[in-house]
């Protein structure tokens, strides 16, 4: 009996099935006594050892309100839902709710979220002028996102927030990247004259080399770790990727080798296991990685391009946009798409092309100038005097090397000739 209320609560307490067994039967308002209880005990053991017990079946959910309010009904699906979500989704996530969607919605019952609200919602964004297009259509996504389950739930007969007619009309932004040898090493250079200047606590060059030079997305470059960097063989492993393709091997380029087995030698032991850590051994914030690593690398490369009266770097430059360059890299240096697929993490070669080739320059002396900058890959003609020739790319897979015959030029990414 649980005395914990004003009305005894009965329960029996016995082991079926090789386990501990406990049954709430009722309150003595429903009208169970301690006498009643005993004769049900009995009758569950009497089962038990004819073997025809069987456990009961659990309480149903209690019935949903038909018609709650989008805070209640949001607010349930977030914490049913965020633990099968990486960090960065349930941050952003977090982020359409409580900034945008909430503060609009939070008091319209389910029924009372119409078309004609969810494109008032969306005119109160752009007249706010805060955000983007891209990013108030984000979280008319999130929103069309969590009416779609009231749907399946019976709750609201259509999702009045799918469509594209709900959504802006957005500019796509013109791709960012750095298009040649000269703009690369600007970039590398400055951030090592910025090392030499302000000390070695923040490996600027180093940073940035493997951004531009192995296309780690920022996440996996803060979480690379030594013992997945391995230097004799030439070769990074990603660990730590947002996609399970993600989760891959990269070949490193002769010029990163060298800059991180310039790295490791100056690493003193028991610094921690991170590539790239604070002082404290700790994450680096990608904060600080965007504004104080690469700002002001683009900043001083920019007064050197034009001091020279070169193309200064493209404005927009960022991480990410260091991994378009690496891509547009391998495509310019003759790399099967499917090589860049696989170094980049993705699954499907189409995408990778029709995302990542940007216009790097490619004619003859701009290839040599990206062989040397990598790491003085050269090109290498085959055939008798007068006849065209035949370029060869040599790839490495799994440890092996496979020559094949193909437009570009001769590629090891495993740094040997």
């Amino acid at each position: 009996m649980d005395d914990r209320r004003k009305s005894p609560v009965y329960a029996i307490r016995f082991s079926a099935n090789g386990r501990r067994q406990y049954v709430t039967l009722g309150s003595a308002r429903d009208g169970w006594t301690q006498a009643k209880a005993q004769d049900q005990l009995e009758r569950e053991l009497a089962a038990v050892r004819l073997g025809t017990w069987t456990e009961p079946a659990p309480e149903p959910a209690p019935v949903a309100e038909q018609d709650p309010t989008f805070h209640e009904f949001s607010s349930d699906w977030f914490e049913a839902s965020k633990g099968e979500w990486r960090d960065k989704t349930r941050q952003d996530y977090a982020w359409a709710l409580s900034y945008h969607l909430l503060p609009f919605f939070k008091r319209h019952r389910l029924s009372q979220i119409t078309i004609a609200e969810v494109d008032r919602y969306r005119a109160a964004k752009v007249k706010q002028g805060k955000l983007s297009a891209t990013s108030i259509n984000k979280t008319l996504t999130r929103l069309a996102q969590i009416l779609e389950v009231a749907v399946e739930y019976g709750l609201i007969e259509r999702n009045p927030a799918r469509g594209k007619r709900r959504r802006l009309k957005a500019t796509k932004p013109a791709p960012v990247w750095l298009d040649s040898a000269e703009q690369i090493g600007a970039l590398l250079s400055a951030a090592g004259e910025l090392d030499r200047e302000r000390g070695t606590g923040t490996p600027r060059r180093a940073i940035l080399s493997t951004l531009a030079l192995a296309g780690l997305r920022l996440g996996e470059l803060i979480d690379l770790r030594w013992r997945d960097v391995n230097l004799a063989d030439g070769r990074i492993t990603v660990r730590a990727s947002k996609t399970d393709a993600g989760v891959r091997h990269i070949d490193l380029l002769p010029a990163l080798r060298d800059e991180l087995a310039a790295l490791r030698a100056n690493v003193k032991p028991g610094s921690g296991e991170r590539v790239f850590p604070t002082a404290a051994g700790s994450a680096l914030d990608p904060w600080n990685i965007r504004h104080r690593v690469l700002a002001p690398a683009v900043k001083l490369a920019n007064e050197r391009l034009e001091a020279d009266g070169a193309t200064p770097l493209p404005d927009g430059l960022s991480p990410h946009k260091l991994r378009h360059t690496f891509a547009s890299l391998l495509v310019a240096l003759g790399t099967d798409p499917g090589a860049v697929m696989d170094q980049l993490g993705h699954t499907d070669a189409a995408f990778t092309l029709r995302v990542y080739r940007h216009g790097m320059r490619r004619d003859e002396d701009s290839q040599a100038q990206l062989a040397e900058l990598v790491g003085g890959l050269k090109r290498q003609r085959k055939g008798s005097s007068g006849s065209q020739g035949v370029e060869a790319e040599a790839i490495e897979s799994n440890g092996h090397a496979k020559k094949r015959r193909t437009r570009g030029v001769f590629v090891d990414r495993g740094g040997r000739i």
